[in-house]
């Protein structure tokens, strides 16, 4: 359930504003996603040329890792890391406070370990992206012995859950965690932090799509520049 809209230029821009904010020696959270991918080959470059020294990311997905090892980024595990100085990732919609909804790639509970353990997490996103309130589908990481289970309980909250179906493979999108990922549509989603408060409570879901209170900043690449915003 990838997003789609938004051009690649803006997603450079972003991505790649982004990027600048690595020092050397630098811990860097690496997300999943197509805007996320540009600011890992930024890095790899930087790395490349001599521009940063002793900088090391942390992978958020088995795909971002090989993207990382491909562009030339130093890995590390982040239990072998004290802090990670900041976290680049993307996001499926962001709405005026800076809360997101992310897991179209299915890798977001990964990703919220690393976003939420950045003393910076930067998001990057094209304008596609922006909602005044969120309203896109949740997606939910559940474990499969409990997705009947935890598809009765979202129905309670008034969501519609939807088993995600592989693209190119008969059965469901299975996570790099083994896990099944539910989308569920709540329509507007007027207080993010209350659903996250009963998604996170649900027995059996291991992960949900809202990041709420977690972005420090937002690039979003435009097609002449990018607007930053802070929250």
């Amino acid at each position: 359930m990838k997003t789609t809209g938004g051009t690649d230029d803006q997603k450079r821009r972003a991505a790649e504003r982004a990027a600048d904010l690595v020092s050397s020696g630098e811990t860097v959270g690496l997300g999943t996603g197509s805007t996320a991918a540009f600011a890992v080959r930024a890095l790899g470059r930087a790395v490349e040329a001599g521009e940063l020294e002793d900088v090391f990311g942390v992978a958020t997905s088995f795909a971002s890792r090989e993207l990382a090892r491909e562009a030339g980024v130093p890995l590390c595990s982040l239990d072998e890391v004290e802090c990670i100085d900041v976290a680049i990732d993307g996001s499926d919609q962001v709405d005026a406070d800076g809360n997101l909804i992310k897991g179209g790639g299915a890798a977001h509970a990964r990703e919220k370990v690393v976003d939420a353990a950045a003393h910076r997490f930067v998001v990057v996103a094209d304008p596609s992206k922006l909602a005044e309130t969120l309203d896109r589908p949740v997606p939910l990481e559940v474990l499969p012995a409990a997705r009947t289970l935890v598809s009765a309980r979202v129905d309670e909250l008034g969501g519609d859950p939807v088993l995600r179906t592989a693209d190119r493979k008969d059965g469901p999108v299975v996570t790099d965690n083994g896990n099944f990922v539910l989308d569920c549509d709540f329509g507007a989603i007027d207080d993010p932090a209350s659903l996250s408060a009963d998604l996170s409570a649900t027995p059996g879901v291991v992960e949900h799509g809202l990041f709420v209170g977690l972005a420090d900043e937002a690039y979003v690449g435009t097609d002449d520049g990018v607007d930053a915003r802070t929250y």
